[in-house]
């Protein structure tokens, strides 16, 4: 008889539904694959950079977007979380009202230009010390941080000695923390082995997500062959990093990393002005996220194995959100499996391990 792991439901603390006719599918595609809530990303266009209120040209709203979502499938959802998007109109009223309203949760930092509908956002050194930071701060509303340097050099951006990411947390991240010593973090999609540092030796109110991509692969998969379905941002790192992201979530007792995919459907991976950023994992993660265990030395039919494995999948991240873990279950199988591309409206899906060209090693119980 085949492996089988029983755990309950998970949220996926960060993935994207984006916005149209599309956003039913990949809802759909998160829950048959054991979700019981998400936290769905404001980078949609117009972005969701107010808290109430209709849509606009301009803006989206938390309330507006939350109703779109819930309407294509996510009132299925136990948990949903929508952040609201930093932007420049982004005011510490607006914090205060959200939070006193039940709707504002979390708020978004993206680094100017740095990732897919990022150019709405302002640069980190701006919001340190700023009256924005402090409203979150004082009304336990947890900021959600791409962690990357904007505007460098190519070798400044992405080398041995230095990425975006590694200069972000050794020279942006302490000065946050300095000036704001009791905002609640979540340190996003993190890759390096710098970033895997400053989050475990952080106060108990700075966390992670870790997507399954950084967790199995490195640069090296992604330029052998340039298998442009692995390209995301911040990029897949080198093994020191994936062995030190390895290390986090497989440590025991572990209650700071937690899943988060940044699950980015694309229907056009290759465009006029490059490829698409974002790996599309969803119906497949705790697949995935099952093989990266194991890859890092896990035994899953140990007690060990599977405990750790769990607070990563289903328990620390709501913990540390602040609500309880789901009471139903999934199960996951140790037998190999496909993914299939999601056809769609707008065109074909194709989900990473597709695009990889990989069996995976788990399935999900029908």
């Amino acid at each position: 008889m085949p492996t089988t792991l029983t755990l309950p439901k998970w949220v996926d603390l960060h993935t994207h539904f984006r916005q149209g006719e599309n956003v039913r599918h990949y809802i759909a595609d998160h829950l048959a694959m054991g979700c019981s809530g998400a936290l769905a990303m404001p980078n949609t266009k117009p972005p969701v950079s107010r808290v109430k209120g209709p849509k606009t040209e301009t803006a989206w709203s938390i309330e507006a977007y939350r109703d779109d979502l819930l309407s294509a499938g996510a009132d299925a959802f136990e948990q949903l979380i929508t952040p609201l998007y930093l932007t420049r109109e982004t005011t510490p009223t607006m914090i205060v009202e959200g939070a006193t309203s039940g709707l504002l949760q979390a708020a978004k930092y993206y680094p100017p230009h740095g990732t897919t509908n990022s150019e709405h956002g302002v640069p980190m050194e701006e919001w340190i010390g700023s009256d924005v930071l402090r409203a979150m701060e004082d009304n336990n509303v947890t900021l959600c941080i791409h962690g990357e340097q904007h505007a460098l050099t190519g070798p400044d951006y992405f080398d041995l000695s230095q990425t975006a990411e590694s200069y972000f947390y050794f020279n942006r991240m302490p000065k946050v923390l300095a000036a704001h010593p009791n905002l609640r973090i979540v340190c996003e999609h993190i890759t390096t082995e710098a970033a895997a540092r400053f989050v475990s030796e952080s106060p108990p109110h700075v966390g992670a997500t870790i997507t399954p991509q950084h967790l199995l692969y490195t640069v090296g998969h992604l330029v052998q062959g340039l298998r442009y379905h692995l390209y995301c941002l911040p990029l897949v790192k080198f093994q020191r990093d994936r062995a030190a992201l390895r290390a986090a979530v497989t440590e025991p007792g572990q209650e700071k990393f937690f899943a988060g995919t940044d699950s980015a459907p694309h229907t056009d991976k290759m465009t006029e002005c490059g490829c698409a950023a974002g790996c599309y994992t969803g119906g497949c993660a705790p697949q995935l996220y099952a093989m990266a265990f194991e890859e890092a030395g896990a035994n899953l039919e140990s007690d060990g194995g599977s405990a750790a494995f769990t607070r990563f999948l289903s328990t620390n991240g709501p913990t540390f959100y602040g609500f309880d873990p789901s009471e139903e279950t999934f199960t996951l199988v140790k037998e190999p499996s496909q993914t299939e591309i999601r056809e769609t409206a707008e065109g074909p899906v194709t989900p990473l391990p597709s695009g990889l060209g990989i069996d995976l090693t788990w399935s999900l119980q029908s």
